[in-house]
């Protein structure tokens, strides 16, 4: 294993869309510089938060280049080459190297179940293809999970996948990366596995989503981490675990748009037909997340 080592607190970030259901430009520049006026300048792009399986090439190129001017080339990007074919997953990290990402997500093709070792070609494959350094992206809700051998050989025989993004809940891999030591780099992708990563000390930063729209508390808990015991802590994963009982009763960028909306950065726009009722949902979770956010934050500041 080489490369950069990841660490801290990284958006993972919608991909806005307008009614043409074109890459909204202007409403991604809203969210970046939203996320700086909050402290964060690293982002996770194109991953689930982000819808990846909706991206074109040509419409990735158009995220890249507006998280860069937005963030006045501040932004310190970590880019998701997701695809079911390994020629297009190639295509997507020529295009996040030429864009200056610092990194890769390599989701495992979904839809088909895989087996381990039909994984462990995909992601050589997808390695050869670049450069960059590379983190296995576990999705198993959504793909063919990664299992604790296939991720060791990986970081241990391939020379530019450095670790791993577990979004899959559980921190058995993280556990098992840390107990077998060397330097792997152990991202926890699910919000509400963070407490206990933190508490066991086996990541080495968080990509969440639920950054993207409340920024303020996901750097606060992560600041806290060395204080994992604390009241304070405790305090500030309460308030997580309450944003994320709502963001379960619907598709997750849904949830997190809606709540972007309430906090007047952009308009929550779907690239699938919503129906009266999600409708009348997203209406209630905004005014949820206004009376929450009043009462938690008050003056705006967790």
């Amino acid at each position: 294993m080489s490369g950069e080592k990841f660490s801290g607190v990284y958006a993972a970030v919608l991909t806005p869309r307008d009614s043409n259901e074109r890459v909204d430009t202007a409403a991604l520049a809203a969210l970046i510089r939203f996320q700086l006026s909050k402290g964060i300048s690293s982002f996770a792009l194109n991953g689930a938060t982000g819808e990846f399986c909706l991206t074109k090439p040509e419409e990735l190129r158009v995220v890249l280049q507006t998280v860069r001017e937005a963030s006045e080339d501040k932004a310190r990007i970590l880019c998701g080459v997701g695809a079911t074919s390994i020629a297009v997953v190639k295509e997507l990290a020529v295009i996040s190297e030429e864009a200056g990402a610092v990194g890769l997500l390599l989701p495992m093709p979904y839809f088909f179940r895989y087996q381990q070792e039909d994984l462990d070609a995909f992601c050589r494959a997808a390695a050869e293809s670049t450069k960059l350094p590379i983190l296995l992206y576990n999705l198993p809700q959504f793909s063919t999970g990664l299992e604790k051998e296939t991720v060791r050989a990986l970081i241990a025989q391939v020379p530019n996948i450095i670790g791993i993004k577990d979004s899959g809940g559980s921190l058995d891999i993280l556990r098992d990366l840390t107990a077998h030591g060397g330097d792997a780099c152990r991202i926890v992708g699910n919000d509400v596995a963070l407490r206990g990563a933190l508490r066991e000390g086996v990541c080495d930063g968080v990509v969440s989503g639920i950054a993207c729209v409340v920024p303020e508390l996901i750097g606060k808990l992560y600041s806290q981490g060395g204080h994992a015991a604390s009241p304070e802590f405790d305090e500030s994963w309460r308030r997580l675990t309450e944003i994320a009982r709502q963001l379960d009763a619907m598709p997750t960028p849904w949830a997190l748009k809606w709540i972007a909306e309430a906090r007047g950065v952009i308009h929550a726009t779907f690239a699938q037909p919503t129906s009266v009722r999600r409708r009348e949902q997203g209406e209630q979770l905004k005014t949820w997340f206004r009376e929450w956010f009043s009462n938690t934050v008050p003056g705006g500041a967790l």
